[in-house]
């Protein structure tokens, strides 16, 4: 039985995977590149607390209901986390602009409060754009950490996401085959042997 505590991913089958959700007061970190789907899967667990979050966005023009956080220093940005589900687009823009010290302590120090409080922050990190230490100084950081991978088989792509580390549990030994449709990520109910 799911654990009711949890909150929802908004995805069924990751909700599955999680044991009903992303435990309250957690930092998660989802990697995969900007074609993987991963903006999708944060706008699914954002909008699945019929918006009892917040959006920042620093990498682009916000859309409706997002928070503009594009050149908000650390404390600014800490201070418009509002709410339980919490989203950051992205943690390779603090990376890259401040540098990868000044992106660890915000995730573990400048927002402590907020995950105290019971909020679960959502951080999105691209692939290939990191050092191998910038990468494993994040997977530290994070509680969760989600990579989204995919690949090209002749002419189909084949997606599967990763749950490598999971603070306080099991990690699940299998990746979860998903399929990118109109509305976000679906994920399949079943999984395969890494």
């Amino acid at each position: 039985m799911a654990n009711t505590t949890r909150r929802s991913t908004g995805i069924a089958g990751l909700d599955l995977a999680l044991d009903g959700g992303f435990p309250p007061g957690t930092r998660i970190i989802i990697s995969g590149s900007p074609l993987s789907g991963l903006e999708l899967l944060a706008q699914q667990f954002w909008q699945a607390g019929e918006k009892t979050g917040t959006y920042l966005m620093l990498d682009a023009v916000p859309t409706e209901e997002m928070t503009d956080a594009r050149g908000m220093d650390a404390v600014t940005l800490a201070g418009a986390m509002q709410g339980e589900r919490i989203v950051v687009d992205s943690l390779s823009t603090l990376i890259a602009d401040r540098g990868i010290n000044a992106a660890t302590r915000f995730v573990l120090e400048d927002t402590r409060g907020i995950v105290d409080s019971g909020a679960t922050i959502v951080y999105l990190l691209y692939t290939g754009l990191h050092s191998p230490l910038e990468e494993a100084r994040m997977m530290r950081a994070a509680d969760i950490f989600i990579t989204l991978r995919h690949q090209v088989h002749g002419n189909e792509f084949e997606r599967t996401l990763a749950i490598e580390k999971l603070k306080g549990a099991d990690v699940p030994q299998r990746v979860i085959p998903y399929h990118i449709i109109a509305r976000g990520l679906e994920l399949s109910t079943t999984s395969r042997v890494v």
